[in-house]
């Protein structure tokens, strides 16, 4: 194998992202970002997330804009940003222009622009952001449209629908003595949840959905919009923090039993996925998810999953897809005959209707479907021997939005994705703190049944909001990737491991995580998208290692691990038959970190940047633990580095 650049190690591509460059009015503050704000800071508080002028495509996907005469102009205690821009494709191009003027109290970005052509969209205009921290559950003054103010709050438990319509105003206190004031014209908006999608935020968006989409912008019809933000007040306590010191790990009761850890399999990986068989088997899954839908494939390909499940020593779970409506019961029927023929092997059997594959959105009439009830009671006749799941193939939102009849149900499950509305690493990164809120409301869903999550992965297994992923033939960051370069760099290892810290907090049964082969594999096999340094040789992808600690711990009792700094470091930590703790650590950013542990460390291996090619060819890479030496109790993780520490 070549030797990797440093691109390609972190994030697995060689794409390099400019960072943003920090505006300063005062105390107020803004990130630029590709021509948006983000991070829109007063005395160092988060006030809002951020403020930007997207373009969508007719599929929901946000075409990354291009920039052209960029002017940032900084003047004492007031910052103007100027810039034209196109977003579109080969077929289809939005041009607008922009401006941002700054000032200590007053933020101002207005946008301005029309289509080049016909231009078929299903969102362009303004979104903001409102952060989940110090908002979540607290109240807020809506002003609507019609001038009419209204008392409410931000919701708590994810709102499955839009929490507030035909908004003109949002105005809110993030801390006590601060009032943070969001004015949007220009067109009539209206807030969703974004929690749903794993994205940490409120965001009030542009164009009410019950119109309809997507709609076609003419040459002349001028969107118009601006956003105004307005500072009143002095917070009671200043947010300046540095990120220099280290972050303390302390240790918690017991939190109950390691999550199972799964892994999920496709039909079009079934021969890539034999071909990998003894690599695949090392990773020691609890389980393997297989997605079957009979449109697609047939007995032999169930036949060969369950076989597959049994050569890697896990044990066989079956997604099924129920194409028909008034037919379902003898359809399901069929496949549970199919299914006894080669031995009943399935432990587990999922199943969802088709068309619950693709998004419902609000305001939108509900397409033919099996009733869910009827569906799980013929699951529950066809496969006898089986625990029967139901809930989302997709994502939470559709269970949120779509809650399935728990009487004939042994479990519930959906998955997520971490790139449904933007690319970015930070978006990605900051998906992790919507997932204490996902767990909590799946928790409420299900009721006393178990909570399955998966096959997740950062990229998209699926697209409900359109026809299908987006395919990278670039090797690039985009929102709504199927293939997404960074479930091959250390930033994919790092994001897996605090996925599963978090969803084992909130008490998640089972994880299963993205594919064995596929784009969102552990081992690179020869594909038709670019894998830079693997390239199909059969290499391990940093994930397989963080994949195979977790796996390690099935079976064992999790503590409670409270990092000093959660946006910086994530943990999980098990007792283990010596007495002592086994920590796995997670370095969430693209910095060197300290990390204080909460004991004497007697051996830790580290995968980083500086391994990356010794463990991509060497399935026990973190088994060969390393012994420490003196009494230091703090490790330095490089950036996305992920640790395996014993305690003594």
């Amino acid at each position: 194998m070549s030797e990797p650049s440093l691109a390609v190690r972190l994030t697995g591509t060689e794409e390099i992202v400019a960072p943003p460059r920090i505006l300063k009015a005062g105390k107020l503050s803004a990130e630029l970002d590709n021509g948006n704000l983000r991070a829109i800071r007063y005395d160092g508080i988060e006030i809002i997330r951020a403020v930007s002028f997207i373009v969508r495509d007719r599929n929901w996907g946000t075409y990354n804009a291009v920039i052209d005469e960029l002017s940032v102009e900084e003047e004492g205690d007031r910052f103007t940003v100027r810039y034209k821009a196109s977003a579109g494709d080969d077929s289809q191009s939005f041009r607008y222009t922009a401006e941002i003027v700054g000032t200590p109290r007053i933020l101002t970005f207005h946008g301005k622009g029309e289509a080049t052509g016909d231009f078929v969209t299903n969102r362009t205009g303004f979104v903001v952001l409102h952060p989940v921290k110090g908002v979540s559950g607290q109240p807020v003054t809506i002003e609507h449209v019609d001038g009419s103010i209204e008392e409410g709050r931000f919701p708590e438990i994810i709102d499955p629908l839009q929490p507030m319509m035909e908004l003109r105003t949002l105005t809110h206190e993030p801390v006590e003595g601060l009032k943070v004031i969001c004015r949007m014209e220009g067109d009539t908006f209206e807030m969703e949840d974004q929690r749903n999608w794993t994205d940490a935020s409120y965001k009030t968006y542009v164009r009410p959905l019950a119109l309809p989409w997507p709609y076609t912008l003419k040459p002349g019809d001028l969107e118009d919009q601006t956003v105004t933000i307005t500072v009143e007040g002095e917070p009671a306590r200043s947010g300046a923090a540095g990120g220099a010191d280290p972050v303390r790990i302390a240790l918690g009761e017991d939190q109950g039993p390691a999550p199972r850890f799964g892994i999920g399999l496709r039909a079009e990986e079934i021969l890539t996925t034999r071909s990998a068989l003894d690599t695949i088997a090392k990773l020691k899954p609890d389980f393997l998810v297989y997605h079957h839908d009979p449109r697609e494939s047939g007995e032999a390909e169930l036949a060969a999953a369950a076989e597959i499940a049994s050569q890697i020593g896990a044990e066989a779970w079956l997604e099924l897809v129920i194409d028909e409506v008034d037919g379902y019961a003898e359809q399901v029927a069929e496949i549970g005959r199919q299914v006894a023929a080669i031995g009943e092997p399935f432990a587990v059997v999922r199943v969802s209707p088709a068309s619950d594959m693709k998004a419902t959105l609000p305001g939108s009439p509900w397409p033919p479907a099996a009733p869910l009830a009827g569906l799980y009671t013929a699951a529950r006749t066809a496969f006898t021997k089986a625990a029967i799941g139901g809930g989302m193939f997709s994502y939470f939102t559709e269970l949120n939005r779509k809650r399935p009849p728990l009487e004939d149900l042994d479990l519930v499950g959906f998955t997520t994705s971490a790139i449904v509305h933007a690319g970015d690493d930070r978006t990605v990164f900051e998906s992790l703190e919507a997932l204490p809120y996902i767990g909590l409301s799946a928790r409420e869903i299900a009721g006393d049944k178990p909570v399955m999550v998966g096959p997740s992965a950062i990229g998209m297994r699926m697209n409900p909001y359109g026809d299908a992923p987006m395919e990278n033939p670039k090797n690039i960051r985009q929102a709504m990737n199927r293939n997404d370069p960074r479930q091959r760099g250390l930033i994919g290892a790092a994001f897996t491991l605090g996925y599963y810290a978090v969803m084992a907090e909130k008490g998640v049964s089972a994880i299963a995580f993205g594919d064995t082969t596929g784009a969102h594999g552990v081992v690179s096999v020869k594909q038709d998208w670019p894998q830079p340094h693997f390239e199909g040789e059969g290499g391990l992808f940093p994930v397989y290692h963080v994949e195979r600690a977790l796996a390690r711990l099935g079976g064992r009792k999790l503590l409670a691990t409270a990092p000093s700094d959660r946006g910086r470091i994530l943990a999980v930590a098990a007792r283990n038959d010596e007495g002592g703790f086994e920590l796995l650590v997670a370095n969430l950013t693209s910095e060197l970190q300290s990390v204080a542990m909460p004991g004497q460390i007697s051996a830790m291996k580290i995968l980083d940047a500086e391994h990356f090619v010794e463990a991509a060819g060497s399935p026990s890479f973190m088994d060969d633990l390393v012994p420490a030496s003196g009494t230091n109790l703090d490790i330095d993780l490089d950036a996305y580095a992920v640790a395996r520490v014993m305690l003594s």
